[in-house]
């Protein structure tokens, strides 16, 4: 009876011991996993042709994803130098018919600059207007251009810079300093803008695709430090006009490359809450899969916006990725 009571004390402490030995050792285990999934998502991996933009392995988490409340989905529509009086007429009348967006969906249409005063007259209200070029100054002895206070002046709240018409028809050439000016006089101007890049046929066969869009993103971010009012459009220049479309896969590894080039290279902030839309012949057939993709925030579209289908593209809003808080 008296050894009994003696090994009581022994044995409850060898008890606590046992217990405490097992705390440290989950512990333990739950420091691991949690370092292991930090390690997957950590970027490094090289670009093809040693470019520094990440590219998602498979082991990858994405730390992408649309985080931030800022990024509503954003449709663009540009129509380009195509229509005349009738056929804008035509085109207005149809979008107006289309359900009201209730702001879950910012969109945008650029029509031609002789018909933006009728087309911001006669719109829907919903519909915001952009230019699809503008000058790299104000007003002045510049013939044929239009300065950001001239689209501002008319309604416009937005304007296109960058796009690949601009940056490689021979007729043009617009070289991406000159565009990344454009872009800082335009938003010092109050204008939103709509930044484009992408890469050649040639370019993407090359490996070069980062390269290319990094090249492109770098020279912007040596000219502004406000983002608030950039969306950047990622257009492979091959899937312009040409029926191609690049697989979903295929557009969110670019999207994807291009937050994380943003949040290495700007900051963490504008990479969550930066905009960064597709295009390249997105129609109301390829547009709800394409909407899925977390880094996929919208679309600017360009033949299918001269169409009624282009409500349909707007509409794809409702298959986007939810915005997580």
């Amino acid at each position: 009876m008296t050894n009994s009571l003696k090994n009581k004390p022994f044995a409850l402490l060898l008890s606590i011991a046992v217990n405490a030995g097992l705390v440290c050792v989950l512990v333990t285990m739950m420091s691991s996993v949690g370092s292991s999934n930090i390690s997957l998502s950590q970027p490094g991996l090289q670009v093809r042709g040693g470019g520094n933009i990440a590219l998602r392995g498979p082991a990858r988490i994405s730390r992408n994803t649309r985080v931030n409340a800022e990024r509503k989905f954003f449709v663009g529509g540009n129509w380009k130098c195509n229509g005349n009086m009738a056929s804008v007429k035509e085109l207005v009348s149809s979008l107006n018919d289309g359900e009201p967006t209730r702001g879950n969906v910012e969109v945008v249409c650029a029509p031609p600059s002789p018909y933006i005063d009728y087309v911001r007259q006669n719109l829907r209200s919903d519909f915001q207007i952009s230019g699809q070029n503008c000058w790299i100054k104000g007003t002045g002895a510049y013939t044929g251009e239009i300065c950001p206070e001239m689209l501002k002046d008319i309604g416009c709240e937005w304007v296109i810079l960058g796009h690949s018409e601009r940056r490689h028809l021979t007729e043009i050439k617009e070289t991406d300093e000159i565009i990344a000016d454009k872009t800082k006089y335009a938003l010092d101007s109050g204008l939103g803008v709509i930044f484009c890049i992408g890469e050649l046929l040639e370019e993407r066969e090359a490996g070069q695709t980062l390269q290319v869009c990094e090249r492109q993103m770098a020279a912007l971010a040596s000219k502004i430090d406000n983002w608030d009012k950039v969306v950047i459009a990622y257009e492979p220049v091959w899937a312009i006009g040409t029926g191609v479309v690049a697989t979903p896969e295929q557009a969110q590894e670019v999207h994807d490359s291009v937050r994380s080039w943003l949040r290495n290279k700007v900051s963490p902030q504008v990479a969550d809450s930066v905009r960064i839309l597709y295009g390249g012949s997105v129609n109301p057939q390829n547009c709800d899969e394409l909407a899925t993709k977390p880094d996929i925030d919208g679309f600017l579209v360009g033949g299918a916006s001269l169409t009624p289908g282009f409500l349909q593209i707007v509409d794809s809003y409702k298959h986007s990725m939810p915005v997580s808080q």
